[in-house]
């Protein structure tokens, strides 16, 4: 069976555009390479792809440029593919880990110091530090007046604080930003060297 004159035509237009620029695109291949093994592996890799993009490849405008530009990226990826691994060896130290920040892990303490508020504090706390609902919304929902919401949530933070420095042993640096803090309860002696 003989291929239809339809089914060649990207064939013709590909072998066309390769016997014009075979020789431009080896010397360039090898210029790049340095080595003519690798010129010629990936000149084959390039003679192939334009195969098989078949018509799109014959539907070009540049088909040298096309040419130039699959080669050129079949280069590097020889390149890549080739690239030396260096094995590490196993007593190399490791990064240390980035440790948390002491306020980062304050919540612990938090949430226990919360559940020793009164429970009018306790409402005002959750309500809007915690589900990020407004003074404004909290004083309608509680049929409060907004400057008596205002102090209240004031208040409630004071105690929270107070209860946070005193039983979680809370140490500022020169900043006033948390340096550290104890997480057991009951107290136990705090070493805190970041302060």
């Amino acid at each position: 069976m003989t291929p239809s004159p339809d089914s060649t035509l990207p064939y013709r237009c590909v072998l066309r555009a390769w016997r014009a620029h075979q020789s431009e695109l080896f010397y360039f291949l090898m210029n790049r390479a340095s080595d003519r093994q690798r010129a010629e592996d990936v000149i084959q890799d390039v003679f192939l792809k334009a195969l098989r993009a078949g018509d799109t490849f014959c539907a070009l405008d540049d088909a040298r440029a096309w040419l130039f530009h699959v080669a050129r990226n079949a280069l590097i990826d020889t390149w890549r593919r080739d690239k030396p691994w260096v094995e590490l060896p196993e007593d190399l130290a490791l990064e240390p880990e980035e440790t948390q920040a002491p306020i980062d892990s304050l919540d612990v303490c938090l949430r226990r110091q919360i559940k020793n508020l009164t429970i009018e504090d306790q409402a005002i706390i959750q309500a809007c530090d915690i589900q990020g609902q407004t003074v404004p919304q909290f004083a309608q929902m509680y049929g409060l007046n907004l400057s008596a919401a205002k102090a209240r949530l004031r208040r409630a933070r004071g105690r929270l604080r107070t209860h946070l420095i005193t039983r979680c042993d809370i140490h500022f640096d020169e900043r006033g930003a948390v340096c550290c803090h104890r997480l057991s309860d009951p107290p136990a002696p705090t070493q805190c060297t970041r302060c």
